[in-house]
């Protein structure tokens, strides 16, 4: 049975439990509904062990990749500066519409939650704040779990090993990469555990919600969908069209196949040779600029994903009763924009790396679980507007390029 399937059959007997005992108000299934919750908390914990040093480990082998950034040229640095800010457009679009989506959310969900979760930290003025992510000492800070100064300090770390001298560099970097395998093969050994965990920590919910909670994660994924809609329709096409000069119709004609490659397989990676394949024979862009921006795209080409974390961050601090004021809403969006650059690779990456953003505005970790269980159908989408946006900034670099074989080397 595959892994999704699995964790969507756990969502789903965790929620019929959860619904049963609150319609039926049989002493003993809200016994055991709200009984197995610390099987769900144990699972919630192996995930926040492993959160640290993955973030870091990611971090520092995607940046430290890339090299010195002055060898990257115009094309390169151009191709970057399109991932950074269709990425951060798509955070602001996710919570945005998740705001207009909550009214169809059922309070009583939120109420449920929100009984059991902590109070919102006290949040620092806003030079504070800045001063804050300057970590004093980065062990100390991933001690405590502020994750935001630790990415700050593996993003100038990883920086510098990138300007290194090659043998040096390759030395750090084949480190970074064997511990980030193995912490990937450990989030591998959690996830196996995601059906009992997704189980047990939807059951004791839906036992205090009832129906309400089932509308309120119907709205999520409604919020993810339309955002990824709006991302495709507002950003990636108008991008096609007035800054790569091409038609919007013979566009979306070359794109099909890799598009429906991406939602079949939930995996960017995996739609690298299509895309490569559409690009140059479909869209007759130049090779070089091609085998630069298309794999570099499957690296850190995370759009979607991102609309979609900051739609989560949304609906996760509604449902549990956490104030997003501005200052917390800036910190959250720095935090999902630098990892929404880090999730390839990482089993159910989208979600699991939102728990930077969320230690950031306060919200406990136990909503990581609750999306586990609705990932499939918003990953096949996300994946899906991934991909369009990594061929859309083809499409711009080749215009920029005008071309040419004015491009970096792939690597």
């Amino acid at each position: 049975m595959k892994l999704y399937v699995a964790v969507a059959l756990g969502l789903i007997g965790g929620l019929l439990l959860g619904l049963v005992a609150a319609l039926s108000g049989s002493p003993l299934l809200l016994d055991i509904a709200v009984g197995i919750e610390p099987i769900g908390t144990a699972f919630v914990n192996l995930l926040k062990m492993v959160v640290i040093p993955l973030v870091a480990a990611v971090i520092f082998v995607g940046v430290g990749a890339l090299g010195d950034l002055k060898r990257l040229g115009q094309i390169g640095v151009a191709t970057l500066a399109f991932f950074a800010a269709t990425s951060a457009l798509g955070v602001l679009i996710g919570m945005g519409i998740m705001q207009l989506i909550l009214p169809l959310a059922r309070e009583a969900a939120a109420q449920a939650v929100a009984v059991v979760a902590p109070e919102a930290p006290v949040l620092p003025a806003p030079i504070e704040f800045l001063l804050s992510l300057i970590p004093s000492n980065p062990f100390q800070v991933a001690a405590k779990g502020d994750l935001l100064p630790l990415i700050v300090f593996t993003v100038l770390f990883a920086a510098a090993t990138g300007a290194l001298p090659d043998k040096e560099r390759e030395q750090l970097l084949s480190l970074g990469n064997s511990v980030t395998a193995a912490l990937i093969r450990l989030v591998h050994w959690i996830l196996w555990l995601a059906p009992v965990g997704v189980f047990a920590l939807a059951a004791p919910v839906t036992a205090r919600a009832g129906w309400a909670m089932l509308q309120s994660l119907g709205a999520f994924i409604l919020a993810v969908l339309l955002g990824l809609l709006v991302l495709v329709g507002v950003v990636f096409l108008p991008a096609v069209r007035f800054l790569g000069g091409m038609p919007v119709r013979v566009f979306l004609k070359a794109v099909i196949n890799p598009l429906l490659i991406a939602a079949s397989t939930s995996s960017t990676a995996a739609t690298v040779p299509a895309m490569l394949e559409a690009a140059t024979e479909q869209l007759r862009l130049s090779r070089p600029v091609t085998s630069f921006v298309i794999p570099l795209g499957a690296g850190i080409g995370r759009m979607g994903t991102a609309l979609f974390q900051g739609a989560g961050i949304v609906f996760l601090a509604w449902l549990f009763g956490i104030p997003l004021p501005a200052a917390s809403i800036g910190g959250a969006v720095l935090a999902t924009f630098i990892v929404s650059f880090t999730v390839a690779g990482i089993p159910a990456g989208g979600v699991v790396s939102l728990a930077p953003a969320l230690g950031t505005v306060g919200v406990p970790l136990d909503g990581l679980g609750v999306l586990l269980g609705v990932d499939r159908v918003p990953d096949m989408a996300r994946t899906t507007t991934n991909v369009a946006g990594i061929l859309a900034a083809a499409v711009v670099m080749d215009r920029i390029a005008g071309g040419t074989d004015a491009v970096p080397a792939s690597g």
